[in-house]
């Protein structure tokens, strides 16, 4: 139905009759020559109707509306002087139309289709519109180029893709499993799998030594600008490795899939390497955005000595609490006062009892706090935060993990405010060292999940303090965006149950959720590890949108609704009678 696509049209076409095919992009009526700009996947060029070169052509091309399906014969033609357009591929030529066919009418747009302000529930209903957009199928394509990269990056790597099951068993990893009721088995239930964990791992059992797969994946959670229900991850998996083999491998992804998509500049040639501990004191978040240079520093040791009983008190519990600095330099000169005040609001709305500050004026630190410490316990506070005069130093004192959390925050505000983050930069940093456990509500929870390998003392799992016990887990952060991460695993069957006995598993439990697995580990299963890549939230930062949403075709909202289909949505009464279910519409009864 057409000899070109549009964005091949060029000066070497001149004086050839071609066949083109797509949308109206726009139409113009100049004194009676119709000009219409045709569109397809890639780009648009210019089609000229003149009643002079054929009448016919000229009368169809008046009816003609934008969006429009339309196919068009005619010659090409270099453009007048002067008319070219620099902005287009094709902008030095235009097609003199001999014929022209309206293959299907539209009705009138819905929105301006690159109006970027239209409410996103609007563009989401009328998604297959939305993707019609340059900028969409831009994104598109730089997906589709990274996929394809990452799967060439792996093969020649010697890694093999096997496609593991979509419907599987429940098995607790985190988060909420989406159920799918049986009809075969009433009563019983598959769950999509929140990621290919276990079957990825009996694939080393299986021998299969290095493993990988472009994978869907469902979680039933709340949604943020960066999560949806279902997700698309780069796994991969491998045999006889240690941690390094692992984070080798995947930098060797990471700069095959920049270099493809030609940002190989943007990449590092290594990446750096921070333990979990390190980030959460210095930055106060496991995924620290290490584009700009504000970090923390303990001044617990300072503050214990100060006279001030309640900064005093929350200094000498230096295991449970913390009291953390964080230096802004130049903040005296950019502040206002009522911006500081406003600091203080903004951390309060997640926990803070209040912030705290001290000026470097020439004459020494200036502030509130001043009368409570001592000339040199002044002068260590300015030794240790560095600081120069019209430096401003927060402080924020508390409860450990609470603190971490709203000065983490806080950095990440201020620098926005600030206009510190260079938005063209990708920094890499490696997280290592993670907790293995934490203790939520008296609960013992795994960090990552409970097949990650903990470190070990002579072979053994020793536990002192179950907070304190490290894994052998990494996540790969770009940006200040969790992009993925993986683990060492565990292999043998013993130190399984025991991290299951740790997390209040119980042997009936552990044999009736992951029999199949303990048991597969009794056959010879190798040392393996390995990771998984966020390909959604890899696109969203590569294309330097602000939402997931945009990278993948037909995303859910916030609600995990889909706006185009409507679902999720009921069913009628044979298929819940098939399938032996009943519907109670007050769940919480």
């Amino acid at each position: 139905m057409r000899t070109h696509y549009c964005a091949e049209i060029n000066e070497s076409h001149v004086g050839e009759v071609v066949k083109v095919a797509g949308w109206v992009h726009s139409r113009r009526d100049h004194g009676g020559v119709i000009f219409i700009d045709i569109r397809d996947n890639d780009e648009v060029v210019q089609l000229v109707c003149d009643p002079a070169d054929s009448a016919e052509a000229h009368k169809i091309a008046d009816e003609v509306r934008d969006q429009f399906v339309i196919i068009a014969t005619g010659k090409v033609r270099p453009r007048g002087e002067g008319l070219e357009n620099p902005k287009l591929k094709t902008g030095k030529v235009e097609i003199v139309v001999e014929d022209l066919l309206i293959e299907n009418r539209s009705l009138p747009m819905p929105f301006e289709l690159d109006d970027t302000k239209v409410n996103e529930e609007i563009r989401l209903k009328y998604r297959y519109l939305d993707l019609r957009t340059q900028r969409m199928h831009n994104i598109f394509k730089l997906r589709s180029n990274v996929t394809i990269a990452a799967r060439n990056s792996l093969a020649k790597q010697r890694f093999l893709e096997v496609e593991t099951p979509v419907l599987t068993k429940s098995t607790p990893e985190g988060a909420r499993d989406y159920l799918v009721p049986s009809r075969v088995f009433p009563g019983e239930f598959f769950a999509l799998p929140q990621s290919p964990q276990l079957f990825k791992q009996l694939l080393m059992v299986s021998a299969f030594d290095r493993y990988f797969q472009i994978a869907k994946c469902f979680r039933d959670e709340d949604l943020r600008a960066d999560r949806q229900p279902e997700f698309t991850q780069i796994d991969v998996e491998m045999s006889f490795c240690t941690q390094d083999d692992v984070i080798n491998t995947a930098e060797t992804l990471l700069k095959d899939i920049f270099e493809a998509v030609d940002m190989g500049d943007k990449i590092p040639t290594t990446f750096e390497r921070m333990s979990y501990n390190d980030a959460m004191e210095k930055y106060g978040s496991d995924k620290p955005d290490l584009r700009f240079n504000l970090a923390m520093v303990n001044v617990d040791d300072i503050f214990a000595n100060c006279q001030n009983e309640i900064f005093s008190n929350i200094a000498k519990d230096s295991k449970r609490n913390r009291i953390k600095a964080l230096k802004v330099p130049n903040g005296d000169n950019i502040f206002s006062k009522r911006q500081m005040k406003g600091f203080e609001d903004y951390v309060r709305k997640f926990g803070a009892q209040g912030l705290g500050y001290f000026q470097m004026k020439e004459d020494g630190l200036k502030g509130p706090l001043t009368k409570f410490f001592n000339e040199d316990d002044l002068k260590a506070i300015v030794d240790r935060c560095e600081l120069e005069i019209g430096d401003v130093v927060f402080f924020g004192a508390g409860e450990k993990k609470v603190v971490l959390d709203y000065m983490g925050r806080f950095r990440l505000y201020l620098a926005e405010l600030m206009d510190l983050i260079n938005k063209d930069e990708y920094r890499f940093v490696w997280i290592i060292d993670f907790p293995m456990f934490e203790v939520e509500d008296g609960k013992v929870k795994a960090i990552h999940h409970p097949f990650t390998m903990p470190k070990l003392k002579d072979g053994k799992l020793a536990v002192d303090d179950i907070e304190e016990l490290e894994s052998i887990a990494y996540d790969i952060v770009l940006n200040g965006t969790e992009l993925g991460g993986g683990s060492i695993r565990i292999h043998k069957e013993d130190i399984q149950s025991e991290v299951f006995k740790l997390l209040g598993i119980s042997e009936e439990e552990a044999n009736e959720k992951f029999e199949f697995l303990l048991e597969a580990l009794k056959f010879g299963a190798p040392p393996h590890g390995g990771f998984a890549l966020g390909l959604d939230r890899l696109i969203m930062l590569l294309a330097k949108t602000d939402s997931i949403r945009d990278v993948i075709a037909f995303p859910k909202t916030q609600r995990s609704q889909c706006m185009l289909t409507k679902a999720p949505s009921g069913v009628d009464a044979e298929q819940l009678k098939e399938l032996g279910l009943r519907i109670k519409r007050n769940i919480n009864q």
